[in-house]
């Protein structure tokens, strides 16, 4: 969070001085990178351009590496104040949350609808500026001879900086604003922590007779069961996955299609004029301006041009940000479930972990975390927004769209669709329950805490057995009898350090 301030102040301050310096259509040239242009019968020509564009995209890149620092670490706050609103209402379920689409009651609440609304708003904007920030700026020079020089370098755009410095910091405001809000339970991402955390202040109370009981069985009565060999999914157990990974193969399918209909328009309109027809020889990951593509000129008006651009550009990357946000729930519920099939295992179960841990060390976080800047960077080459500013001052303006990157993003999404279909319907395999981080299934199993804790079979009994957890390791659970529970309920959890 402190990171995140400093980046968006220093924004913010950077894009205030642009502006005082050049205006609104000002830009700030860097020092890295200066190419040298020459001037034939009143043309530059860019040499270097090539060189220089490459460099533009790579510093967009990390542009947007750093927003998804910011992000993911303002979220994070904001994701465990809202698990602390959520069970003050007695309304949490699940250890992991759709952040921005599950709110706590009351307009006025951090955490409530309204400012989620406007929180998914700023993101998005967030992830639409990087494109407009990074632009060319070129510098004219006379000589001498009465030749004329020029030179170009990467330059950085002052509204659109500013605009990503408000942004930012406005996220920060408002998870501040939601932590302070409300007393927070724990500062852990484990579930178990927060199951620990609700026992202990009796928010959640443990069901008898469970002990064999996944979260699928919520349902059905809780009576004694047989251990099953393999577990539900993830799509059948977590509602919002299914919502989750249908919501990515629309996005997929919008993405074809607007391929298709960048197609079609050029076809329509631009064939012969601009561009050639997509082919092999023609498709590549950069933009090549021998490829098909389309583009129409935006007038420089000052500001309405400005929020215009910004409004076309978060309209269609939206849906984009939004699908990848929503990523984050199937992401962490088998984060969740493969952190408790760890109590079967030799070294146990640690309850309590470092909360930023598990993103970084977990493989499917570490992927998400490198998809969200990656597709949004592919999503700037397949939508390129031409911004050249000439002596600090942008003054040209066009929006093109390149068939082959916006199928390169289509096929990038298609892989990520497949990933994490794959993941959500994936089945555990063994008897042991499945929780998915629900929290009143998990308090159900755990009947013994302890730092380290391991499942298994606990008790011989007639007619019933009784399978739980224990600070030693336990034998594995006996297929052919049935368990339910030792019937003295679990045990309050004592403060884990």
């Amino acid at each position: 969070m402190a990171c995140s301030s400093i980046f968006s102040c220093s924004c913010i301050i950077t894009g205030i001085v642009t502006l005082a310096s050049h205006g609104i259509m000002g830009v700030t040239p860097l020092s890295m990178g200066i190419n040298p242009l020459l001037e034939d019968n009143g043309m530059f020509y860019a040499y270097e351009y090539p060189r220089l564009s490459l460099q533009a995209e790579i510093l967009t890149l990390m542009l947007d590496l750093i927003i998804t620092l910011c992000t993911e670490s303002i979220g994070f706050v904001h994701g465990i104040s809202l698990r602390s609103a959520l069970a003050s209402e007695s309304r949490l379920r699940f250890n992991t949350n759709l952040r921005l689409l599950t709110a706590a009651r009351g307009w006025h609440n951090p955490n409530g609808a309204l400012l989620n609304g406007i929180s998914i708003v700023l993101l998005i904007v967030s992830y639409s500026s990087p494109s407009l920030i990074v632009c060319v700026d070129q510098q004219t020079q006379y000589t001498v001879d009465g030749d004329t020089m020029g030179s170009a370098s990467a330059a950085i755009a002052g509204l659109p900086l500013l605009i990503l410095g408000v942004t930012l910091l406005l996220q920060v405001i408002i998870a501040l604003s939601a932590m302070r809000a409300i007393k927070i339970l724990t500062w852990s991402s484990s579930p178990f922590d927060l199951t620990a955390a609700l026992v202990h202040h009796t928010q959640l109370t443990p069901a008898t007779f469970r002990c064999m009981r996944r979260v699928s069985d919520l349902d059905t009565y809780g009576g004694p069961a047989k251990p099953p060999e393999t577990q539900p999914s993830a799509w059948h157990a977590h509602p919002s996955i299914r919502k989750v990974v249908i919501f990515l193969w629309v996005i997929v399918a919008a993405c074809a299609g607007w391929a298709v209909l960048v197609m079609y328009i050029w076809d329509r309109l631009f064939m012969g004029r601009i561009a050639s027809p997509l082919t092999l020889q023609t498709w590549t990951f950069f933009q090549n301006s021998d490829g098909n593509y389309i583009t129409y000129g935006v007038p420089n008006d000052g500001i309405e041009w400005w929020i215009l651009l910004f409004v076309n550009i978060a309209v269609v990357q939206g849906p984009l940000t939004l699908g990848l946000h929503c990523s984050e729930l199937i992401v962490n519920v088998i984060r969740d479930e493969r952190q408790w099939r760890c109590a079967t295992r030799r070294q146990g179960l640690r309850v309590a972990t470092n909360p930023l841990k598990p993103i970084f060390t977990h493989p499917l976080c570490l992927i998400l975390f490198i998809a969200k800047p990656f597709l949004h960077w592919m999503f700037g080459l397949s939508s390129n927004i031409g911004t050249y500013a000439i002596d600090d001052t942008l003054n040209d303006f066009s929006i093109s769209m390149f068939t082959a990157q916006i199928w390169n993003l289509c096929i990038a999404l298609f892989i990520l669709a497949c990933f994490f279909t794959v993941v959500a319907l994936l089945r555990p395999h063994g008897p042991q329950p499945a929780a998915y981080g629900h929290l009143q299934t998990l308090a159900n199993l755990v009947d013994e805490w302890s730092p380290v804790m391991w499942w298994g079979h606990k008790e011989d009994g007639i007619p019933y057995c009784h399978a739980g957890t224990s600070d030693h390791l336990l034998p594995d659970v006996k297929m052919d009898c049935v368990y339910a529970g030792s019937g003295a309920g679990s045990l309050v959890p004592r403060a884990l350090s």
